[in-house]
């Protein structure tokens, strides 16, 4: 047995639930809403305030999907109640963010500024002078996705450690040229 699979889900005050037919699953919630249809094998039961995911059999296409099924429906809980945020930090001599209204306009050395429009549910917040990015919304899918794409303009180079990083990633540095 799955034992992601098997964990029950609590569901938060001012989060409502709908499971329509085929496993169309909406989450509304403060932060906002989401839907995602789920495998049609698998039965989402809701009672008095939790959510369990159950497997009809032990057949291998339902125990891959009850562990995945049960985490994708945390993470939509999750998002609509208290949101996500991944924070990047931009290391190098020019580099910077900015706000531009609701853009966020990056120099990362290039001839040209990039100008990203986040996608709406996605927020940009600038700070410690442009040396650091936080990205907020209800749907963490999204917010690697956005997080990867803004990452892989200038990712981390190893040997002066310039670029844009997660806050959490390790760059392994690299040594220089040695004298011979």
């Amino acid at each position: 047995m799955s034992r992601v699979g098997k964990k029950i889900i609590p569901v938060p005050q001012g989060v409502s639930i709908t499971v329509s037919e085929g496993n169309m699953v909406t989450v509304k919630g403060p932060r906002g809403s989401l839907t995602r249809q789920f495998d049609p094998g698998l039965q989402i039961e809701q009672e008095d305030g939790t959510l369990n995911v159950v497997r009809p059999n032990d057949e291998r296409h339902n125990r891959a999907m009850h562990g995945l099924s049960r985490a994708l429906l945390n993470n939509m809980v999750t998002g609509v109640s208290t949101g996500y945020e991944k924070r990047l930090e931009i290391t190098g001599t020019g580099y910077r963010a900015e706000m531009e209204g609701v853009n966020l306009r990056l120099a990362l050395g290039y001839s040209h500024d990039i100008i990203v429009v986040p996608p709406p549910g996605v927020t940009f917040v600038v700070e410690n002078r442009g040396n650091s990015l936080i990205i907020n919304s209800h749907n963490k899918e999204l917010l690697g996705q956005i997080a990867a794409d803004i990452r892989k303009f200038r990712p981390p180079e190893p040997y002066k450690g310039k670029g844009i990083r997660y806050s959490d990633e390790i760059v392994r540095r690299k040594a220089g040229k040695s004298k011979a």
